[in-house]
Protein backbone atom coordinates (compact mmCIF):
# COMPACT_ATOMS: atom_id res chain seq x y z
CA UNK A 1 0.00 0.00 0.00
CA UNK A 2 1.38 3.80 -0.80
CA UNK A 3 1.98 5.70 1.97
CA UNK A 4 -0.77 8.46 0.79
CA UNK A 5 -3.11 5.84 0.30
CA UNK A 6 -3.26 5.58 4.15
CA UNK A 7 -3.28 10.01 4.92
CA UNK A 8 -7.06 10.15 4.19
CA UNK A 9 -9.45 11.44 7.03
CA UNK A 10 -6.80 14.07 8.97
CA UNK A 11 -4.63 16.86 7.60
CA UNK A 12 -0.84 15.90 8.03
CA UNK A 13 2.16 17.82 6.24
CA UNK A 14 5.30 15.68 4.52
CA UNK A 15 8.10 17.53 6.12
CA UNK A 16 10.76 15.19 5.04
CA UNK A 17 11.22 12.62 2.17
CA UNK A 18 8.44 11.64 -0.12
CA UNK A 19 4.77 10.33 0.69
CA UNK A 20 4.92 7.90 -2.93
CA UNK A 21 6.52 5.24 -1.47
CA UNK A 22 5.70 1.55 -0.40
CA UNK A 23 4.46 0.53 3.16
CA UNK A 24 4.32 -2.98 4.57
CA UNK A 25 3.23 -2.53 7.79
CA UNK A 26 1.75 -0.03 10.24
CA UNK A 27 3.22 -0.09 13.80
CA UNK A 28 2.88 1.58 16.85
CA UNK A 29 4.70 -0.34 19.37
CA UNK A 30 8.72 0.13 18.95
CA UNK A 31 9.59 -3.79 19.37
CA UNK A 32 7.69 -4.09 16.48
CA UNK A 33 9.48 -1.81 13.86
CA UNK A 34 10.08 -3.63 10.50
CA UNK A 35 12.21 -2.46 7.37
CA UNK A 36 9.27 -0.96 4.71
CA UNK A 37 6.93 0.31 8.20
CA UNK A 38 5.11 2.90 8.60
CA UNK A 39 5.72 3.91 12.44
CA UNK A 40 3.16 5.78 14.68
CA UNK A 41 4.83 7.68 17.38
CA UNK A 42 2.52 7.85 20.15
CA UNK A 43 2.60 9.88 23.14
CA UNK A 44 1.66 7.23 26.06
CA UNK A 45 1.81 8.03 29.82
CA UNK A 46 4.91 5.80 30.54
CA UNK A 47 6.62 6.43 27.40
CA UNK A 48 7.05 8.44 24.61
CA UNK A 49 7.58 6.91 20.63
CA UNK A 50 8.85 9.73 19.75
CA UNK A 51 12.25 8.81 21.83
CA UNK A 52 12.26 5.81 18.73
CA UNK A 53 12.25 7.25 16.09
CA UNK A 54 15.96 7.26 15.14
CA UNK A 55 16.30 3.80 15.77
CA UNK A 56 13.30 3.36 13.37
CA UNK A 57 14.67 5.13 10.85
CA UNK A 58 17.70 2.74 11.80
CA UNK A 59 15.91 -0.15 11.48
CA UNK A 60 14.71 0.18 7.75
CA UNK A 61 10.81 1.97 8.53
CA UNK A 62 9.96 3.86 5.54
CA UNK A 63 7.60 6.44 6.92
CA UNK A 64 7.26 7.97 10.50
CA UNK A 65 4.40 10.10 12.08
CA UNK A 66 4.88 12.46 14.81
CA UNK A 67 3.29 15.20 16.26
CA UNK A 68 6.68 16.46 17.34
CA UNK A 69 9.77 16.82 16.04
CA UNK A 70 12.27 14.58 15.30
CA UNK A 71 16.00 14.33 14.50
CA UNK A 72 16.83 11.04 12.42
CA UNK A 73 20.10 10.03 11.07
CA UNK A 74 21.74 11.88 7.86
CA UNK A 75 22.17 8.90 6.10
CA UNK A 76 18.49 7.53 6.35
CA UNK A 77 15.74 8.21 3.45
CA UNK A 78 12.62 8.07 6.12
CA UNK A 79 9.65 9.58 5.27
CA UNK A 80 8.24 11.55 7.79
CA UNK A 81 4.75 13.18 8.33
CA UNK A 82 3.77 15.76 10.74
CA UNK A 83 0.48 15.68 12.19
CA UNK A 84 -1.12 17.62 15.07
CA UNK A 85 -2.50 14.19 17.03
CA UNK A 86 -0.47 11.02 15.89
CA UNK A 87 -3.25 9.39 18.01
CA UNK A 88 -6.12 10.81 16.16
CA UNK A 89 -4.23 10.53 12.82
CA UNK A 90 -3.47 6.49 14.08
CA UNK A 91 -7.60 5.81 14.19
CA UNK A 92 -7.83 7.19 10.26
CA UNK A 93 -4.42 5.03 8.98
CA UNK A 94 -5.50 2.18 10.86
CA UNK A 95 -9.06 2.19 9.17
CA UNK A 96 -7.41 2.69 5.56
CA UNK A 97 -4.62 0.09 6.54
CA UNK A 98 -7.32 -2.28 7.24
CA UNK A 99 -9.65 -1.36 4.22
CA UNK A 100 -11.81 0.59 5.99
CA UNK A 101 -13.82 -2.59 7.44
CA UNK A 102 -16.35 -0.67 9.72
CA UNK A 103 -18.00 0.93 6.37
CA UNK A 104 -19.58 -2.34 5.99
CA UNK A 105 -20.57 -3.46 9.43
CA UNK A 106 -23.69 -1.87 11.49
CA UNK A 107 -21.25 -0.61 14.63
CA UNK A 108 -23.10 0.07 17.52
CA UNK A 109 -21.19 2.08 20.52
CA UNK A 110 -22.29 2.26 24.20
CA UNK A 111 -21.00 4.76 26.32
CA UNK A 112 -21.93 5.57 30.50
CA UNK A 113 -20.51 4.80 33.58
CA UNK A 114 -22.35 2.13 34.47
CA UNK A 115 -24.19 -0.47 32.05
CA UNK A 116 -22.32 -0.49 29.53
CA UNK A 117 -20.98 -4.30 29.92
CA UNK A 118 -24.40 -5.76 30.65
CA UNK A 119 -25.83 -3.90 27.74
CA UNK A 120 -23.66 -4.87 25.34
CA UNK A 121 -24.10 -9.08 26.32
CA UNK A 122 -28.07 -8.29 26.01
CA UNK A 123 -28.32 -6.55 22.37
CA UNK A 124 -25.82 -9.46 21.58
CA UNK A 125 -28.30 -11.90 22.75
CA UNK A 126 -31.51 -10.20 21.04
CA UNK A 127 -29.93 -9.53 17.80
CA UNK A 128 -27.94 -13.26 17.34
CA UNK A 129 -31.47 -14.75 18.23
CA UNK A 130 -33.15 -12.47 15.07
CA UNK A 131 -30.67 -14.16 12.93
CA UNK A 132 -27.82 -11.88 13.12
CA UNK A 133 -23.84 -12.20 13.45
CA UNK A 134 -22.63 -10.23 15.71
CA UNK A 135 -18.85 -9.51 17.59
CA UNK A 136 -18.64 -7.63 20.65
CA UNK A 137 -15.48 -5.36 22.06
CA UNK A 138 -16.18 -4.59 25.95
CA UNK A 139 -14.27 -4.75 29.71
CA UNK A 140 -14.81 -8.48 29.60
CA UNK A 141 -13.96 -9.79 26.10
CA UNK A 142 -13.95 -9.70 22.71
CA UNK A 143 -15.89 -11.66 21.05
CA UNK A 144 -14.89 -12.53 16.78
CA UNK A 145 -17.41 -15.90 15.87
CA UNK A 146 -16.29 -18.81 18.67
CA UNK A 147 -13.07 -16.91 19.44
CA UNK A 148 -13.24 -15.00 23.33
CA UNK A 149 -10.22 -12.50 23.47
CA UNK A 150 -9.33 -11.85 27.25
CA UNK A 151 -9.62 -7.52 27.15
CA UNK A 152 -6.73 -5.41 27.98
CA UNK A 153 -8.76 -1.97 27.85
CA UNK A 154 -12.41 -1.86 27.51
CA UNK A 155 -12.12 0.43 24.31
CA UNK A 156 -8.64 -0.68 22.46
CA UNK A 157 -6.42 1.28 20.72
CA UNK A 158 -7.38 2.13 17.26
CA UNK A 159 -5.14 0.10 15.23
CA UNK A 160 -6.51 -3.14 17.35
CA UNK A 161 -10.11 -2.18 16.89
CA UNK A 162 -9.78 -2.08 13.77
CA UNK A 163 -8.01 -5.03 13.46
CA UNK A 164 -10.70 -6.53 14.97
CA UNK A 165 -13.49 -4.86 13.13
CA UNK A 166 -11.44 -6.79 9.86
CA UNK A 167 -11.56 -10.01 11.38
CA UNK A 168 -15.20 -9.69 12.07
CA UNK A 169 -16.22 -9.06 8.80
CA UNK A 170 -14.38 -11.88 7.64
CA UNK A 171 -15.71 -14.25 10.09
CA UNK A 172 -19.31 -13.48 8.42
CA UNK A 173 -20.41 -10.18 11.26
CA UNK A 174 -23.06 -8.37 10.05
CA UNK A 175 -23.69 -6.00 13.38
CA UNK A 176 -20.60 -5.33 16.03
CA UNK A 177 -21.86 -3.78 19.80
CA UNK A 178 -18.86 -2.60 21.50
CA UNK A 179 -18.35 -0.23 24.92
CA UNK A 180 -17.33 2.97 23.92
CA UNK A 181 -15.27 3.86 27.48
CA UNK A 182 -14.45 8.12 28.21
CA UNK A 183 -10.81 7.19 27.87
CA UNK A 184 -11.18 5.48 24.36
CA UNK A 185 -13.24 8.66 23.23
CA UNK A 186 -10.29 11.00 24.42
CA UNK A 187 -7.90 9.53 22.86
CA UNK A 188 -9.34 9.08 19.61
CA UNK A 189 -9.97 5.17 19.69
CA UNK A 190 -13.15 5.52 17.87
CA UNK A 191 -12.30 7.94 15.54
CA UNK A 192 -11.99 6.89 11.43
CA UNK A 193 -15.45 5.44 11.00
CA UNK A 194 -18.86 6.35 12.43
CA UNK A 195 -21.25 4.24 14.24
CA UNK A 196 -24.50 3.37 13.20
CA UNK A 197 -26.21 3.99 17.28
CA UNK A 198 -24.26 5.20 19.73
CA UNK A 199 -25.88 4.55 23.03
CA UNK A 200 -25.69 7.06 26.42
CA UNK A 201 -26.60 4.84 29.85
CA UNK A 202 -25.88 7.65 32.97
CA UNK A 203 -23.25 9.16 34.39
CA UNK A 204 -21.77 9.38 38.05
CA UNK A 205 -17.90 10.85 38.92
CA UNK A 206 -15.34 8.38 38.46
CA UNK A 207 -12.62 8.23 36.19
CA UNK A 208 -11.15 11.29 37.83
CA UNK A 209 -7.17 11.40 38.35
CA UNK A 210 -3.75 12.44 36.77
CA UNK A 211 -4.31 8.86 34.61
CA UNK A 212 -8.06 9.46 33.30
CA UNK A 213 -9.72 12.40 33.15
CA UNK A 214 -9.33 16.34 34.96
CA UNK A 215 -12.16 16.60 36.30
CA UNK A 216 -15.93 15.51 36.10
CA UNK A 217 -16.52 18.17 33.31
CA UNK A 218 -13.96 16.61 31.38
CA UNK A 219 -15.07 13.52 31.76
CA UNK A 220 -18.74 14.22 30.70
CA UNK A 221 -17.74 15.99 28.00
CA UNK A 222 -15.85 12.77 26.38
CA UNK A 223 -18.80 10.86 26.95
CA UNK A 224 -20.16 13.35 24.52
CA UNK A 225 -17.92 12.97 21.51
CA UNK A 226 -19.52 10.12 20.91
CA UNK A 227 -22.16 11.58 19.89
CA UNK A 228 -20.40 13.44 17.06
CA UNK A 229 -19.36 10.15 15.69
CA UNK A 230 -22.98 8.50 15.51
CA UNK A 231 -25.93 8.30 12.73
CA UNK A 232 -28.42 7.70 15.68
CA UNK A 233 -28.12 8.47 19.33
CA UNK A 234 -30.19 6.38 21.91
CA UNK A 235 -29.75 7.92 25.57
CA UNK A 236 -31.09 8.05 29.11
CA UNK A 237 -33.89 10.48 29.18
CA UNK A 238 -33.76 9.57 33.13
CA UNK A 239 -30.47 11.08 34.21
CA UNK A 240 -29.19 14.79 34.68
CA UNK A 241 -26.66 14.58 32.41
CA UNK A 242 -27.97 13.38 29.64
CA UNK A 243 -28.41 16.94 27.74
CA UNK A 244 -24.73 17.87 29.02
CA UNK A 245 -23.84 14.73 26.97
CA UNK A 246 -25.73 16.01 23.96
CA UNK A 247 -24.40 19.20 24.10
CA UNK A 248 -23.01 19.39 20.16
CA UNK A 249 -24.31 16.65 18.93
CA UNK A 250 -24.49 16.06 15.22
CA UNK A 251 -27.17 12.93 14.91
CA UNK A 252 -30.64 12.45 15.33
CA UNK A 253 -31.52 11.43 19.17
CA UNK A 254 -34.28 9.13 20.55
CA UNK A 255 -34.63 8.57 24.40
CA UNK A 256 -35.43 6.03 26.86
CA UNK A 257 -36.49 5.40 30.47
CA UNK A 258 -38.80 5.07 33.05
CA UNK A 259 -40.43 8.43 32.70
CA UNK A 260 -43.66 8.06 30.26
CA UNK A 261 -42.12 11.06 27.96
CA UNK A 262 -39.27 8.83 26.75
CA UNK A 263 -40.01 7.14 23.42
CA UNK A 264 -39.32 4.09 24.66
CA UNK A 265 -40.32 3.61 28.41
CA UNK A 266 -41.32 1.01 31.09
CA UNK A 267 -44.44 0.60 33.28
CA UNK A 268 -45.85 -2.03 35.60
CA UNK A 269 -42.73 -3.07 36.83
CA UNK A 270 -42.68 -5.42 39.19
CA UNK A 271 -39.94 -7.56 41.86
CA UNK A 272 -39.11 -11.37 40.41
CA UNK A 273 -38.14 -13.34 43.30
CA UNK A 274 -38.28 -16.69 43.24
CA UNK A 275 -35.27 -19.51 45.01
CA UNK A 276 -31.96 -18.83 44.07
CA UNK A 277 -33.20 -15.96 41.59
CA UNK A 278 -33.94 -12.67 41.82
CA UNK A 279 -34.96 -10.75 38.32
CA UNK A 280 -37.41 -7.93 37.56
CA UNK A 281 -40.65 -7.80 34.99
CA UNK A 282 -42.37 -4.79 33.17
CA UNK A 283 -44.08 -3.60 30.38
CA UNK A 284 -42.32 -2.38 27.32
CA UNK A 285 -44.20 1.34 26.10
CA UNK A 286 -43.75 2.91 22.93
CA UNK A 287 -44.70 6.50 22.37
CA UNK A 288 -47.01 6.30 19.28
CA UNK A 289 -50.72 5.59 17.77
CA UNK A 290 -51.01 2.14 17.52
CA UNK A 291 -48.00 0.98 19.34
CA UNK A 292 -48.77 -1.96 21.94
CA UNK A 293 -47.21 -2.66 24.72
CA UNK A 294 -45.23 -5.81 25.73
CA UNK A 295 -44.05 -7.51 28.32
CA UNK A 296 -40.59 -8.96 29.26
CA UNK A 297 -38.97 -9.97 32.20
CA UNK A 298 -35.06 -10.07 33.09
CA UNK A 299 -33.67 -12.63 34.94
CA UNK A 300 -31.31 -9.52 37.20
CA UNK A 301 -32.43 -7.46 39.80
CA UNK A 302 -32.87 -3.87 39.94
CA UNK A 303 -34.28 -0.88 38.28
CA UNK A 304 -30.50 -0.59 36.54
CA UNK A 305 -31.55 -3.92 34.92
CA UNK A 306 -34.54 -2.13 33.16
CA UNK A 307 -32.16 0.73 32.06
CA UNK A 308 -30.17 -1.64 30.53
CA UNK A 309 -32.68 -3.98 28.93
CA UNK A 310 -34.49 -0.56 27.77
CA UNK A 311 -31.37 0.32 26.11
CA UNK A 312 -30.90 -3.18 24.17
CA UNK A 313 -34.71 -2.94 22.84
CA UNK A 314 -34.38 0.64 21.98
CA UNK A 315 -31.67 -0.48 19.44
CA UNK A 316 -32.78 -4.16 18.61
CA UNK A 317 -36.39 -2.29 17.33
CA UNK A 318 -34.29 -0.93 14.45
CA UNK A 319 -33.33 -4.03 13.36
CA UNK A 320 -36.75 -5.53 12.70
CA UNK A 321 -36.69 -7.89 15.70
CA UNK A 322 -39.50 -9.62 16.98
CA UNK A 323 -41.16 -9.08 20.49
CA UNK A 324 -41.32 -12.81 21.17
CA UNK A 325 -37.42 -12.46 19.71
CA UNK A 326 -36.81 -9.74 22.35
CA UNK A 327 -38.66 -11.88 24.94
CA UNK A 328 -36.75 -15.30 25.26
CA UNK A 329 -33.02 -13.02 24.75
CA UNK A 330 -33.48 -11.63 27.79
CA UNK A 331 -34.86 -13.94 29.83
CA UNK A 332 -32.08 -16.28 28.58
CA UNK A 333 -29.30 -13.51 28.83
CA UNK A 334 -26.83 -14.29 31.34
CA UNK A 335 -23.30 -11.76 31.96
CA UNK A 336 -20.34 -13.09 33.49
CA UNK A 337 -19.89 -11.20 36.64
CA UNK A 338 -22.40 -8.54 36.94
CA UNK A 339 -25.28 -9.65 38.91
CA UNK A 340 -24.83 -13.16 38.27
CA UNK A 341 -26.60 -15.91 40.24
CA UNK A 342 -24.64 -18.87 41.39
CA UNK A 343 -27.18 -21.78 42.00
CA UNK A 344 -25.83 -23.04 45.57
CA UNK A 345 -28.79 -23.43 47.52
CA UNK A 346 -32.53 -23.43 47.80
CA UNK A 347 -32.55 -21.59 51.05
CA UNK A 348 -30.75 -17.92 50.20
CA UNK A 349 -29.58 -16.89 47.32
CA UNK A 350 -25.71 -16.46 46.35
CA UNK A 351 -24.44 -13.92 43.58
CA UNK A 352 -21.26 -12.56 41.79
CA UNK A 353 -21.10 -8.71 41.36
CA UNK A 354 -18.00 -6.43 39.66
CA UNK A 355 -18.77 -3.84 42.24
CA UNK A 356 -14.98 -2.92 43.33
CA UNK A 357 -15.54 0.69 44.20
CA UNK A 358 -18.42 2.31 46.56
CA UNK A 359 -20.17 3.71 44.48
CA UNK A 360 -21.04 0.67 42.65
CA UNK A 361 -21.55 -1.50 45.71
CA UNK A 362 -23.94 1.03 47.17
CA UNK A 363 -25.36 1.13 44.13
CA UNK A 364 -25.94 -3.05 44.29
CA UNK A 365 -26.65 -3.13 48.07
CA UNK A 366 -29.46 -1.28 47.70
CA UNK A 367 -30.94 -2.53 44.88
CA UNK A 368 -30.88 -6.27 46.88
CA UNK A 369 -32.32 -4.11 49.56
CA UNK A 370 -35.26 -4.13 47.57
CA UNK A 371 -36.37 -7.57 47.51
CA UNK A 372 -36.51 -7.76 51.48
CA UNK A 373 -33.70 -10.63 52.63
CA UNK A 374 -33.56 -11.65 55.17
CA UNK A 375 -30.19 -10.63 56.09
CA UNK A 376 -27.80 -9.04 53.05
CA UNK A 377 -24.66 -10.30 53.37
CA UNK A 378 -21.22 -8.35 51.53
CA UNK A 379 -18.11 -10.18 51.06
CA UNK A 380 -15.51 -8.09 49.34
CA UNK A 381 -12.39 -7.24 49.47
CA UNK A 382 -9.81 -3.92 47.79
CA UNK A 383 -7.38 -3.99 45.72
CA UNK A 384 -3.89 -3.07 46.26
CA UNK A 385 -1.45 -0.31 44.97
CA UNK A 386 -5.04 1.76 44.81
CA UNK A 387 -6.06 4.87 46.50
CA UNK A 388 -6.78 4.20 50.18
CA UNK A 389 -10.15 6.47 50.22
CA UNK A 390 -11.58 3.38 48.08
CA UNK A 391 -11.44 1.17 50.89
CA UNK A 392 -12.92 3.12 53.55
CA UNK A 393 -15.34 4.27 51.59
CA UNK A 394 -16.16 0.89 50.59
CA UNK A 395 -15.82 -0.46 54.65
CA UNK A 396 -18.25 2.67 55.72
CA UNK A 397 -20.95 1.95 52.55
CA UNK A 398 -20.99 -2.18 53.40
CA UNK A 399 -21.33 -1.26 56.79
CA UNK A 400 -24.41 0.73 56.84
CA UNK A 401 -26.08 -1.38 53.62
CA UNK A 402 -25.51 -4.69 54.63
CA UNK A 403 -26.55 -6.77 57.47
CA UNK A 404 -23.09 -8.85 57.71
CA UNK A 405 -19.96 -8.15 56.19
CA UNK A 406 -17.05 -10.51 55.35
CA UNK A 407 -13.60 -8.74 54.52
CA UNK A 408 -11.46 -10.21 52.61
CA UNK A 409 -8.65 -10.12 50.10
CA UNK A 410 -9.05 -9.01 46.41
CA UNK A 411 -6.16 -8.63 44.22
CA UNK A 412 -3.56 -7.81 47.06
CA UNK A 413 -0.64 -6.55 43.94
CA UNK A 414 2.47 -5.81 46.25
CA UNK A 415 0.87 -5.06 49.14
CA UNK A 416 0.10 -6.99 52.09
CA UNK A 417 -3.44 -8.35 52.30
CA UNK A 418 -3.79 -7.87 56.40
CA UNK A 419 -2.69 -3.90 55.71
CA UNK A 420 -5.59 -3.75 52.83
CA UNK A 421 -8.28 -5.60 55.49
CA UNK A 422 -7.34 -3.48 58.10
CA UNK A 423 -8.24 -0.12 55.96
CA UNK A 424 -11.34 -1.84 54.84
CA UNK A 425 -11.88 -1.70 59.05
CA UNK A 426 -11.00 1.69 59.61
CA UNK A 427 -14.34 2.89 57.51
CA UNK A 428 -16.83 0.02 58.76
CA UNK A 429 -16.28 1.14 62.48
CA UNK A 430 -17.58 4.41 61.55
CA UNK A 431 -21.26 2.52 61.05
CA UNK A 432 -22.44 0.26 63.71
CA UNK A 433 -22.14 -2.64 60.69
CA UNK A 434 -21.72 -6.68 62.31
CA UNK A 435 -18.39 -7.90 60.35
CA UNK A 436 -15.58 -10.75 60.17
CA UNK A 437 -12.66 -10.45 58.80
CA UNK A 438 -11.18 -13.81 56.73
CA UNK A 439 -7.89 -13.35 55.04
CA UNK A 440 -8.44 -16.03 52.24
CA UNK A 441 -10.51 -15.85 50.08
CA UNK A 442 -11.76 -19.30 49.24
CA UNK A 443 -12.08 -19.93 52.96
CA UNK A 444 -14.71 -16.54 53.35
CA UNK A 445 -16.23 -17.60 50.44
CA UNK A 446 -16.95 -21.22 52.33
CA UNK A 447 -17.66 -19.28 55.25
CA UNK A 448 -20.17 -17.28 53.81
CA UNK A 449 -21.97 -20.56 52.05
CA UNK A 450 -21.89 -23.11 54.96
CA UNK A 451 -23.64 -19.44 57.36
CA UNK A 452 -25.98 -18.84 54.62
CA UNK A 453 -29.37 -18.52 56.26
CA UNK A 454 -32.85 -19.15 55.01
CA UNK A 455 -34.10 -15.84 53.17
CA UNK A 456 -30.83 -14.22 52.55
CA UNK A 457 -28.91 -12.68 49.86
CA UNK A 458 -24.79 -12.97 49.68
CA UNK A 459 -22.97 -11.25 47.28
CA UNK A 460 -19.57 -11.90 46.64
CA UNK A 461 -18.58 -8.30 45.28
CA UNK A 462 -15.25 -6.87 43.72
CA UNK A 463 -14.28 -9.93 41.54
CA UNK A 464 -17.10 -10.24 39.01
CA UNK A 465 -15.93 -11.85 35.82
CA UNK A 466 -12.03 -12.06 36.81
CA UNK A 467 -10.66 -15.44 36.74
CA UNK A 468 -7.18 -14.60 38.64
CA UNK A 469 -5.77 -13.04 41.92
CA UNK A 470 -2.85 -11.28 41.45
CA UNK A 471 -0.09 -11.07 44.57
CA UNK A 472 3.08 -9.72 44.20
CA UNK A 473 3.21 -9.27 40.26
CA UNK A 474 1.95 -12.74 39.51
CA UNK A 475 -1.65 -13.66 38.25
CA UNK A 476 -2.55 -16.94 39.79
CA UNK A 477 -5.87 -18.99 38.53
CA UNK A 478 -8.68 -17.63 40.92
CA UNK A 479 -12.66 -18.14 39.65
CA UNK A 480 -15.37 -17.77 42.26
CA UNK A 481 -17.56 -19.91 40.17
CA UNK A 482 -14.75 -22.45 40.51
CA UNK A 483 -14.11 -22.32 44.29
CA UNK A 484 -17.73 -22.49 44.71
CA UNK A 485 -18.01 -25.48 43.53
CA UNK A 486 -15.28 -26.98 44.98
CA UNK A 487 -16.38 -26.10 48.09
CA UNK A 488 -20.15 -27.35 47.35
CA UNK A 489 -18.19 -30.72 45.68
CA UNK A 490 -16.42 -31.00 49.69
CA UNK A 491 -19.32 -30.60 51.48
CA UNK A 492 -21.44 -33.48 49.03
CA UNK A 493 -18.49 -35.60 50.40
CA UNK A 494 -18.74 -35.01 53.68
CA UNK A 495 -22.79 -35.61 53.54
Amino acid sequence: MKCRELLSGFDWECVRGTVDREIKEVVYDSRKIKPGCMFICICGYQVDGHQFAPEAALKGAAALVVQEEVELPAESDTTVIRVKDSRYAMAFISAAYFGHPADRLKVIGITGTKGKTTSTYLIKSILERAGYKVGLVGTIETIIGDRHIPAGNTTPESFVLQQYFREMEEEGCDIVVMEVASQGLKLHRTQGFTFEIGIFTNLEPDHIGPNEHADFEEYQACKGLLFRQCWLGIVNRDDVHTQAVLKGHTCQVETYGLDPGADLYADQIELVNKPGELGIAFKVMERGIGKLPFEVEVPTPGRFSIYNALAAIAVCRHFKVKNSQIQKALLGAHVKGRIEMVPVSDKFTLLIDYAHNAMSLKSLLTTLREYDPARLVCLFGCGGNRSKLRRFEMGEVSGRYADFTIITSDNPRFEKPEDIIEDIRTGISRTEGRYITICDRREAIAYAIDNGQPGDIIVLAGKGHEDYQEIEGVKYPMDERVLIAEILEERAKRA
